[in-house]
């Protein structure tokens, strides 16, 4: 079942089209991660989905209902994290942290300050007194402190150190076991890589890939190190290797995944010794679809994020 659908989203700003055509969907109990660079429409998209922006065609629905139409029962069901928290100055970060919970009306009980303890946050100080990592943590633990269907989490972790991203991980995780949904919009690759079980790459306005990381994984290379008996000739004249390099233990390269068995086969005459690979990453798979891109495209222009 579906929490969340997106159905041929457009949206334009006069004669600059920030969407064109976007689908995705996220289902009940999913992590879906959003992905890519500023100027591609992550945030736009989210709010659109918020029912901040009318999008300009195309259908979105959350919960079954109309993103703009429904915005406020929608709200009911979903929390909602931006990567720039402003706070009110003069307030402390708990009285902030129990507004947001008291306006949502459904807060976990005794969550609160088992959540304060964990992203070790000091809720008796004014918020013009806290750092952006601190600004963070505050709307972190209002968001988690609510018994919400879906999170949108927009660029979550922003100004988080280390041991406090990981502590949100486990809250996210948390809460997939408890059935919600997650839209995670992050340009930390290896988080969404950790997090989601699916993902969607945007550029440019539009969604270029979307599936689990198993189905993008075709998309990219296997890094590969080898040692043999004797010096492999001709490497270089294989068609899909890149990036050969000699190393202390080898000779390292990448291989295109469709290439990987022609590959093996012409190093093994030259009698293997040793042989380790390494699965793409996430982060692989963004930046060879943008590589791959400009190179046809031209660079990536700025516009909305």
């Amino acid at each position: 079942m579906s929490v969340l659908e997106v159905r041929n989203l457009t949206k334009k700003f006069g004669g600059f089209t920030a969407l064109n055509g976007v689908n995705f969907e996220v289902g009940s109990g999913e992590i879906f991660g959003f992905i890519g660079p500023n100027g591609a429409g992550k945030s736009t998209t989210i709010r659109v989905l918020l029912g901040i922006l009318k999008a300009t065609a195309g259908d979105v629905k959350l919960f079954g209902k109309d993103a703009w139409e429904d915005a406020v029962d929608i709200h009911k069901r979903l929390a909602y994290v931006p990567g720039d928290v402003n706070l009110w100055p003069n307030l402390t970060g708990g009285e902030v942290i129990d507004l947001f919970v008291k306006l949502r009306g459904n807060n976990i009980t005794n969550r609160r300050e088992e959540l304060i303890k964990k992203f070790d946050l000091d809720p008796t100080k004014k918020c013009r007194t806290y750092s952006k990592g601190n600004r963070q943590k505050v709307a972190l633990i209002a968001a988690f402190s609510q018994d919400a269907d879906l999170y949108i989490l927009d660029e979550p972790t922003s100004g988080l150190d280390p041991l406090m991203e990981k502590v949100f991980q486990e809250c996210v995780m948390e809460v997939k076991r408890k059935g919600k949904s997650v839209l995670l919009s992050s340009h930390i690759l290896s988080e969404v890589e950790k997090l989601c079980d699916r993902v969607g790459i945007i550029r440019q306005g539009q969604i270029i890939e979307s599936g689990t990381l198993k189905e993008l994984r075709h998309l990219t290379r296997t890094y590969m190190l080898v040692e043999t008996r004797e010096a492999i000739g001709s490497l270089h004249e294989l068609p899909g290797v890149y990036e050969i390099k000699d190393t202390d233990k080898g000779m390292s390269f990448q291989v295109d995944t469709e290439e990987l068995d022609n590959t093996i086969k012409y190093i093994s005459q030259f009698g293997i010794v040793k042989l380790e690979s390494a699965p793409p990453t996430l982060e692989d798979l963004f930046m060879s679809h943008y590589e791959r891109k400009d190179k046809g495209e031209g660079k990536e222009t700025g516009g909305v994020r």
